[in-house]
């Protein structure tokens, strides 16, 4: 295995136009261990892989988010635990996959005969879902207060009704995580957060969020305290609703006319559309205030004196909504994006700085997984790993130190149809290569993700043993775990799918045409005072 550290810009060049002749590249790193390392967690909603100026996007604004890139470890084949945000939140939770944990779809999504409610006639009923995390179970916060940390939760939870908040389940302090997944008021204040107080009319969510994230900082500063901290940022941005300033609409408005304005900006998949450019000037205004929140935090752990003994982490719970929702960008050249069983829906931005471990700028080719950052943050700090807990989580200070893991496999359970276009499939990943099973018809697809990062080739015919024995995995798994499978529907109708899929080919997609012309139009105006964020102003 051969280690180098490559400049940024060498590093968004090779990473994302391809990664064709990528290699596992890290340099062994000077320094010891740092003693009770504080931790920043920081978790992005839908926040797709190249939806960050560091990784190739011509158009959204990320210097902050950049800067933890640059000052620390990208991990170019880091994935998030599931294509839909509750099972990859609980995979960061618990350092299991989602076949195991049970919670395979976002919680509130219906199951069983209650599918057939939202009127999409497919062909199978998905799979029943366990709907909050295990009590039981000894999660992420839990094992770091019982090395000694104060803990934190800030943001979205979507992981269990009241009574499995954030704070039945490891953290001292929870601001606005309860049941919702996605911003119940909006963007700007009032919220409709019963825990999150409304202190000013119009005031900003994400960055709301960072300044309680900070005040935490500031009165919990390990530099007086002598007591490590733990704080989790956990934004609702980027979810729909997307919503932004009319300053920050005009100044991406503007850079997408500059960049040229495509006559159309979406292709029709199997369910949905899906958009194909990048050019949407709410999303990418609700894109540079998540930014500019991060900044804020990252800042002030640089006033603290902070920086150097604090491990930060930021990623995101599944890729960009390119489809469904808010429709909000495109996550080319990967195909998909959020609940899609394409790498769009579930390769995220995953960077990891530790100034004690790793300089900044490097990088690594090698797969990881949301259930990693568990054992990964034990590890790093010193804390007893809990490997009865996290059993499929690995932790990854061995790359960190500049070494390599063993070669393992990585597995993705989504029986469900869900909002997005997704497809009802299980997911295996061994080395460069991925199976992706589909339970509406058995199919098998293979693909050489080093050859076909698009995965445009399904070659499984062409490989018939490794295709079958990356399948018989994948079910051993699945099946040592208790996966739970969809059923078919017995009362599927071909001929209304077939009428619902045309009027979303004849209907939606000009709908979402002339939607993207608005947002573009120079009169541009949602006529709510901007969504409530002129309400006041500071």
């Amino acid at each position: 295995m051969k280690h180098m550290l490559y400049s940024v810009i060498t590093l968004s060049i090779l990473v994302f136009s391809g990664c064709k002749n990528e290699e596992k590249k890290v340099e062994k790193q000077q320094g010891t261990q740092v003693a009770k390392p504080n931790v920043l967690f920081i978790l992005a909603d839908d926040y797709g892989y190249h939806d960050l100026s560091i990784t190739g996007s011509k158009f959204y604004e990320t210097p902050n988010i950049d800067r933890i890139a640059k000052e620390g470890m990208s991990f170019t084949n880091g994935y998030a635990a599931s294509r839909v945000c509750s099972p990859s939140r609980a995979s960061i939770m618990l350092g299991t996959f989602t076949a195991r944990h049970g919670i395979t779809d976002w919680i509130g999504a219906k199951a069983g005969t209650e599918w057939r409610k939202t009127g999409r006639f497919n062909k199978l009923l998905p799979a029943d879902y366990e709907h909050k995390l295990p009590a039981e179970a000894i999660t992420l916060p839990e094992a770091m207060k019982a090395a000694g940390y104060k803990t934190f939760f800030a943001g979205k939870w979507h992981l269990g009704e009241k009574g499995s908040w954030p704070e039945d389940h490891g953290f001292d302090i929870n601001i606005g995580g309860w049941d919702a997944g996605s911003p119940n008021g909006g963007y700007f204040s009032p919220y409709n957060n019963p825990n999150l107080e409304n202190r000013k009319d119009g005031e900003n969510l994400s960055m709301r969020l960072a300044e309680e994230t900070v005040t935490f900082l500031k009165e919990n500063d390990p530099n007086k305290t002598g007591k490590p901290v733990f704080a989790y940022l956990s934004f609702y941005a980027v979810h729909g609703p997307i919503q932004t300033t009319k300053e920050k609409w005009a100044k991406y408005r503007k850079k997408a006319v500059r960049n040229g304005v495509a006559d159309s900006g979406y292709k029709m998949a199997k369910f949905l559309p899906i958009r194909q450019v990048q050019d949407n000037p709410v999303y990418a205004g609700l894109v540079e205030t998540m930014d500019d929140a991060v900044g804020r935090v990252l800042n002030t752990l640089d006033s603290l004196g902070l920086d150097k003994n604090t491990l930060v982490v930021f990623t995101s719970d599944n890729g960009g909504v390119s489809a469904g929702d808010s429709f909000s960008t495109s996550n080319l050249p990967l195909r998909g994006g959020k609940g899609y069983q394409f790498e769009g829906g579930i390769r995220e931005p995953y960077f990891i700085k530790a100034p004690w471990l790793v300089k900044g700028g490097a990088y690594t080719s090698e797969p990881v997984t949301g259930a990693d950052l568990y054992p990964t943050i034990l590890d790093v700090v010193g804390a007893d790993l809990k490997p009865e807990q996290h059993l499929d989580g690995k932790s990854l200070l061995p790359i960190l130190k500049g070494g390599h893991l063993e070669e393992r496999a990585l597995f993705w359970h989504y029986p469900h149809y869900g909002n997005q276009g997704g497809e009802p499939s299980s997911v295996i990943r061994k080395g460069d290569w991925k199976l992706i099973h589909y339970y509406e018809d058995g199919r098998e697809e293979l693909y050489n993700l080093k050859n076909d990062l698009q995965e445009l080739s399904n070659v499984a015919s062409e490989n018939p043993e490794l295709t079958k024995q990356l399948s018989e995995q994948l079910f051993a798994y699945l099946d040592d775990v208790g996966a739970r499978y969809p059923e078919k529907d017995p009362d599927y109708d071909p001929k209304k799918e077939a009428a619902y899929l045309k009027k979303i080919e004849e209907v939606k997609m000009p709908a979402l045409e002339k939607q993207r012309r608005d947002f573009l139009s120079a009169d541009f105006d949602p006529k709510d005072n901007w969504w409530g964020s002129n309400l006041t102003k500071d």
